[in-house]
């Protein structure tokens, strides 16, 4: 779907359109249709992303699609009671969608077919090694990441350049031959480098990726292709509304890349029914993948696309444990085991003098893994602490326990190592009560302690509440306040936080992809950036992929206020 002629986006055009009433059937005269540029995937058929303009007509619409008008209300059920809206956005099936998009397959592989003949003739001519092209090794490849790249086996290519073992040298050039040519054969040396040449590149160029980065050419990008995919679930009555809401967050960004001369070819589709609607050149063509949504789907699209391009996690915070395995593995959400290391080390900075930390546990209660990463994450810092704990029966006789473990000289910073509601809203109710005895207390915890509903709000104003947020927008910045009132604008609707999250991972990445273009993932450990609700501040693990460390911090004032200081 190319985005540079958009004027108008509509969150709910995927799962409906609205009414539209005008002049009487008889004086009404339909206004021209232009066939859009944008295009989706729906249950695995190429649509385009109508926007309806003034004095259009289900009739002249279908007519200048070339479907007919049931093909239209079968993608667009609601409108056989609603009609049409001016400028809402209709989903109509392109004609002949699966057929093309084979054709267009086929005439690819048939490209690289006869790519592969031109290379056989040169190979021939000049008596070289028969392959059909040379690959330059990048640091972060080694001999199967390679094979599974060109789908040729390892072994082949290792006997197609004479190597005896797996090693390759960063900058070095391989062949890769067809598949089969080399099957059980050992042959000599296609480009290979004797011990002392293999030296003198050593000492020329050491293989670590900051050197890399210092000779690696940025070629910026003006045009990006880029795949999402979510579980939209558009023509159906179950629609999802938080992958729609992130959906239109995507669609945003792309419309505010398209104003800044950036051109988003984007290729949605829908993988409700559980295909992930992809396969590896579909993925090897694509600059960008966004998605899937569910660690499940994520796990599978990466051991499908491994050497073909890098996956974009963008809302699973448990997806993270994905990146120590697949190198092209991309995670945006930050997780809960770097939320407690932040809120360790948090403490830590805060701590002075006099203070005291104490660390409260549920007694007798099997503690949970959240539980458990928090007492580790403290264990860890360099302050020490005092371990309570005490059972939820007995909540209403442990003040007095309490406050004898507590300092009335310093602050007493505490930690609720669960995640229990129950449990973690008793802590705060004594807590409350203990700061009304005049003790300093600031109660620290991670995100999910703000998602309880039976803790009032006041409780976390009282204790000072210190969190560490994967998450947090600020609406006194400016560029929210411009967000809103252009998404009100487009949507007719407040945007959730699916949709916050749509726009800062889709408009962090395009910006990437734009400035350093195939090469975007080298820079990714260079460039910290502030979204609107989310930080992007990333490491790779080694031999892996890369993880999300950006952590937010909020503080709770006794004034009612909501800070956001980190």
């Amino acid at each position: 779907m190319t985005l540079r002629y958009i004027r108008n986006i509509a969150v709910a055009s995927a799962i409906a359109a609205f009414a539209w009433t005008g002049a009487d059937a008889q004086d009404y005269v339909a206004g021209p249709v232009t066939i859009s540029k944008e295009k989706v995937k729906i249950d695995g058929k190429i649509c385009y992303s109508h926007i309806v303009e003034e004095r259009q007509t289900l009739y002249s619409i279908s007519k200048a699609y070339e479907v007919s008008i049931e093909d239209i209300y079968k993608f667009n059920p609601t409108l056989r009671e609603t009609g049409l809206k001016k400028n809402s956005i209709i989903i109509i099936p392109s004609k002949d969608a699966v057929g093309e998009s084979h054709a267009a397959v086929q005439r690819e592989e048939e490209r690289i077919t006869e790519d592969r003949k031109e290379a056989r003739k040169a190979d021939d001519v000049t008596k070289e090694a028969p392959a059909s092209l040379t690959h330059v090794v990048r640091w972060y490849e080694d001999i199967e990441s390679i094979s599974q790249k060109y789908g040729v086996p390892a072994d082949e290519i290792m006997a197609a350049n004479g190597m005896t073992g797996k090693k390759l040298k960063n900058r070095q050039r391989i062949i890769i031959p067809e598949k089969g040519k080399y099957a059980g054969k050992q042959e000599t040396p296609g480009d290979t480098y004797t011990d002392e040449e293999s030296v003198d590149l050593e000492n020329a160029f050491e293989e670590t990726e900051d050197n890399y980065r210092e000779i690696c050419v940025f070629t910026p990008k003006s045009h990006i292709k880029a795949t999402v995919l979510l579980p939209l679930k558009a023509t159906g009555s179950t629609a999802s509304r938080s992958n729609m809401d992130f959906y239109s967050g995507v669609l945003l960004a792309a419309k505010d890349m398209a104003e800044e001369g950036i051109d988003i070819d984007l290729d949605v589709q829908d993988i409700s029914s559980g295909n992930l609607g992809t396969n590896r050149f579909a993925l090897s063509q694509s600059d960008i993948t966004i998605g899937p949504v569910s660690s499940g789907d994520l796990a599978k699209l990466l051991e499908m696309s491994q050497g073909t391009g890098n996956i974009i996690s963008p809302l699973d915070p448990r997806a993270g444990s994905l990146a120590s395995k697949y190198s092209n593995m991309v995670q945006a959400p930050a997780g809960m085991l770097l939320q407690y290391s932040d809120m360790a080390a948090w403490i830590t900075e805060d701590f002075r003098s006099g203070d005291k930390v104490i660390v409260i546990s549920e007694k007798e209660a099997r503690q949970n893994d959240a539980g458990k990463l928090m007492k580790a994450a403290i264990d860890s810092s360099s302050v020490s602490y005092i371990p309570f704990s005490y059972s939820i029966l007995d909540g209403r006789t442990v003040q007095a326990p309490l406050e004898n473990i507590m300092t009335q000289n310093g602050t007493n910073r505490i930690v609720i190592a669960s995640e229990s509601e129950a449990f973690v809203n008793d802590v705060v109710r004594n807590l409350n009560l203990i700061v009304h005895d005049k003790y300093d207390v600031v109660l620290y915890g991670p995100a999910k302690i703000r998602s309880f509903e039976t803790i009032e709000v006041e409780n976390f104003h009282n204790t000072s509440l210190h969190a560490s947020l994967a998450y947090f927008i600020d609406y006194e910045d400016s560029r929210v306040k411009k967000f809103l009132l252009r998404y009100r604008a487009l949507f007719r609707t407040e945007p959730t936080q699916f949709a916050f999250q749509g726009y800062d991972v889709a408009k962090y990445f395009f910006e990437m992809c734009s400035k350093y273009g195939e090469s975007w993932p080298l820079m990714l450990e260079n460039t910290r950036q502030e979204m609107l609700q989310s930080t992007f501040s990333y490491r790779q693990i080694p031999e892996g992929g890369y993880t999300n460390e950006g952590i937010r911090r909020i503080v709770y004032g006794k004034d009612y206020s909501v800070v956001k200081v980190k």
